[in-house]
């Protein structure tokens, strides 16, 4: 900000290593908040099924939120450098989601591990680093004069968040007994 708008490239990663952070400090801490109280009152009450997707679904209408709102600030502070606007919202809103179904797949390991932090930085830097070198090159895209976003990484987004989905409903279940 002191040195003027930045061009388009850094403005981009700038822009989704912040998501990253915001992902982290919001998301993540979902399961680390419960208590074991709590957690055996929900183990009364729903599946582990039911359960993770409820915790699914919130988060990702929290990072969704959390995303737009800071795409907004991005463009207030940082200027506006986009020349696919739309393209890039929907992108945001696919990398937030992207986002927020790994951590939080990744906070229910965690919470059962008695080392949160160590656990969530281990095991959560080797999945979300190339998932967000995808997200930065696709929505460099949305830099671009003219709009060629690649569909085969856009698929690719895709099928991993459905991956994520699938091994989160898979394997709650097996940490839910504990």
């Amino acid at each position: 900000m002191a040195v003027s708008e930045p061009e388009a490239a850094v403005w981009n990663g700038l822009f989704w290593v912040i998501q990253l952070f915001i992902c982290i400090n919001a998301v993540a801490k979902s399961f680390m908040q419960e208590n074991r109280g709590r957690m055996l009152y929900f183990y009364s009450i729903a599946s582990p099924g039911d359960f993770v997707l409820a915790k699914i679904l919130f988060n990702s209408l929290l990072m969704l939120g959390m995303s737009m709102l800071s795409l907004l600030l991005f463009s207030l502070f940082l200027g506006n450098p986009m020349k696919n606007a739309g393209s890039f919202i929907g992108l945001v809103l696919l990398g937030g989601w992207s986002l927020s179904l790994v951590f939080t797949f990744l906070a229910a390991i965690a919470a059962k591990a008695q080392q949160n932090a160590a656990i969530m930085a281990v095991l959560g830097f080797p999945i979300i680093v190339p998932q967000l070198l995808l997200l930065m090159r696709v929505s460099n895209a949305a830099f671009a004069p003219l709009l060629t976003i690649p569909v085969g990484a856009v698929l690719m987004l895709v099928a991993l968040d459905l991956l994520v989905i699938m091994l989160a409903v898979i394997l709650f279940p097996f940490l839910w007994k504990d």
